[in-house]
This record gives C-alpha cells, structure tokens and sequence, in this order.
C-alpha cells in the first residue's frame, strides 16, 4: 500500500466514524421520549393518544424537514446543516426536561423532527463524496450498525438514568450526551468539509458530457426521474412493514400463539441485534456482489417466508425467536446493497436533494404503517399483520428491481 493510500484510507475511517456518530445520536433521540411515557402520564395525567401524537408530530416534521433540506445541504454544504441539527437535539431534550405540559412537549416534538430531518441528506452526502468507492459498502455498513445501536441504546439509558434519579434528570442526560458529539464533531470539522462548489461543478460538467450544449438542468429536474419516486416508495414499503413490526408484533404473538408480551418484545430486540450484525456482513457482501437488487431480493425473500410463517400459527414457541432473529439478519445484509443501489440512481451534485427526498420516505411509512396494522389488531386479525408486512416486502422486492432497471436505461 502506497502512502498516499494509507492516508486515503485513515481519512476515510476518520470520515465514516463521525458521519456514524452523528447517525447513531439521531436514532438515540428517535427513543428518548417512548421510555418516558409512563412518568410523563404519571407527572401530568396524559392519555397514551395524547403521548403517541407526539411521536406523529415528530415524524411528521421529519418527514417534510427531510424532503428539504437536501436543498439545503446542496446550497450551503453539508456541514453547517450537520452542526444545527445535532444543535437541534440538544435543544429539544433540554425543553422535554423543562417540559410544564403539553404545548412544551409539542413545541419539543416538533423541533425533534426538524433536527433529526437532516441527517440522512447530510449523512449520504458526505459518505458519496467523501468516501474512497471501494470502502463505500463498509461505510454504509458502520452507518447502519451504529444507527442500530443507537435504538438500542437509548430506552436502557433513559430508563436507568429515569430510575436512579427523576425523568427530568434523564433528558438533561440525553441532552449532555449530544453537546459532546456535536464537540467532538466540531473537533473534527475539517473533514466534514463539503465542497459545495466542486459538486456543482461536477454536476455541471456530467451534464455537458450527455448532452454538449445543452441546457444545465434546473434544482428540480430530479423529480422528472422515476428512479428517484421508485427510491421513496422502497423507502415507505420498508418503514411501513418495519414500523407495523415494531409496534404491533408482540401483542400478535400473544393473539396467535398466547406468548406473553414481554416475551415478544425480547424477539424485537432479538430482530434488532440480528439487523444489526447483518449490516456488518451486508458491507462485505455489497462489496463482493455489484448487482444489488439481486442481493435486497434474496434477503427480503427470505423474510417475507419468515413473517409468513409466523402467521401460520403453527410454529413452536422457541423457532420464533429464531425466525425474528434471521428476519433482522436479512434486514440488516440488505441495507448496503440497498443504500449502493440508491446511490447508482442519484445524479451527480444532487446528493442532498435526491436523499432528503427519498428518506422522507421513512416518516411517512413510520406513521401510517402503524395506523394500518392498529386497523388489523382492533378487528382481532392479527394473523393480518405477518401477511401484510410480507405483502410490504414484496412490492419492496418490485421496487427494487424496477430502480435497477430505471438505473440501467439511464
């Protein structure tokens, strides 16, 4: 290895171990709230309606932050847009730790969304261009690894901290902990440049390649391309069955096979870990393997014969825990894959943009996929809620091969 590509290399893991970071905070605010539930309805007397709106109202703000700010990020760089968002989450757990009712938790809630708005487009941005090609897959790996154990984290921390002390307490700790990522980022801020100028210009002269004395495209031309649109429906498929998951799994284990609750929540985070050492060996797949919507198909294939076994009712109590752990895995080896063949469908210059689009996605899936399944589980259908995530993996499995397929013809 030459000197030049070591030092290659070092900059990379440097880059790839912030941007994860800063990925991994995101995913631990998406949770500091849900744990604290109970205390809040015992300081206040909320409803739980009242405590799940504010989950709807954060991801609602997310959605709508996300599909803009990739503008932003595409006119002023990603790392400005970067430090106010993690600003943002510092902000929001201090007013949820300051909260005296409802309007302040809403106010909260919706400056939560506008900070976690940002980071895919900022994230994406940064790892396409900044990120060596071939360390591209490992770097969708990291981010994806440490986005998991952001999840994980966040409800043992805030419940501990919550126990130990008061859930005041728990929020000014969540809030300590993201002023010191935003300092070790500031820290690091030289390689988080973003040379919104070099982009355009690449941008600018891929465009005079394909079409010499052309007119350049406009901000919004990349709404024309159907990849794009196919891009966000993969994303709402996904986040749709995967937020059904979450939500409703546990109690329809209970229905189907009499499991108690918290046993089936235990097999959610069984999923989780296996999503999470999937993404490891998504990395190296995604590195081995260029076509990648052969390898979403095969993973979300297998998954989907995972939930439709679960709906069989057939199944005995200890192979379930093993189903939600494969699941997960398959999940987790097809996210690479999954963000390589994203990238492939993204036009030069348009990073911000494409992914602000396209991950807002995830918001809206996160909020009707859950009223979707609520419908099945009030009807005492909760055999409906395995077959409809399958049928969600499914048409995530059509999207996939009709992005490849839209990607190839451009």
């Amino acid at each position: 290895m030459t000197v030049a590509q070591s030092t290659r290399r070092a900059s990379d893991v440097r880059v790839i171990g912030l941007i994860s970071l800063a990925h991994g905070s995101s995913h631990f605010f998406h949770l500091i709230l849900p744990p604290m539930f109970p205390w809040l309805k015992s300081e206040f007397g909320f409803s739980y309606a009242e405590l799940g709106l504010l989950m709807s109202i954060f991801f609602v703000v997310s959605c709508i932050v996300q599909a803009a700010s990739g503008f932003l990020v595409d006119r002023v760089g990603a790392r400005p847009v970067l430090f106010a968002g993690v600003g943002l989450l510092v902000l929001t757990a201090l007013l949820y730790s300051q909260s005296n009712g409802y309007a302040m938790l809403v106010l909260a809630a919706v400056i939560a969304g506008c900070g976690n708005g940002i980071f895919h487009p900022v994230d994406y941005t940064l790892i396409n261009h900044k990120i060596s090609p071939p360390n591209l897959p490992y770097a969708y790996s990291l981010h994806g690894v440490i986005g998991y154990l952001g999840w994980a984290a966040a409800p043992a921390f805030m419940v501990i901290v919550a126990n130990l002390t008061d859930w005041r307490t728990a929020f000014l700790s969540a809030a300590i902990l993201e002023v010191i990522v935003l300092l070790i980022l500031f820290w690091n801020k030289d390689y988080l440049y973003d040379d919104v100028k070099e982009r355009h210009a690449q941008s600018k002269a891929t465009t005079e390649a394909s079409n010499p004395g052309g007119v350049t495209a406009s901000t919004f031309a990349f709404l024309k391309l159907p990849a794009v649109w196919l891009c966000w429906t993969f994303f709402f498929f996904s986040m749709a069955a995967t937020s059904g998951m979450q939500s409703f799994s546990p109690s329809a284990l209970f229905k189907i096979y009499e499991l108690p609750v918290a046993t089936g929540s235990y097999f959610l985070t069984l999923m989780s870990l296996g999503s999470a050492g999937g993404v490891l060996l998504g990395g190296y797949i995604a590195s081995r393997i260029k076509a990648s919507e052969k390898v979403v198909s095969i993973c979300l294939s297998i998954g989907m014969a995972m939930t439709l076994l679960m709906a069989s009712g057939w199944l005995p109590m200890d192979f379930i825990a093993i189903l939600f752990v494969l699941l997960g895995t398959g999940l987790g080896v097809a996210a690479p894959s999954r963000d390589l063949m994203i990238r492939s469908a993204t036009p030069i210059g348009a990073s911000g943009r494409v992914y602000g689009i396209v991950y807002s996605g995830i918001d809206l899936g996160a909020a009707i996929g859950p009223l979707i399944f609520g419908i099945f589980m009030d009807a005492n259908l909760p055999k409906l809620l395995f077959i409809g995530v399958a049928l969600f993996q499914l048409m995530i499995i059509l999207t996939a091969l009709r992005v490849a397929k839209q990607t190839r013809t451009a």
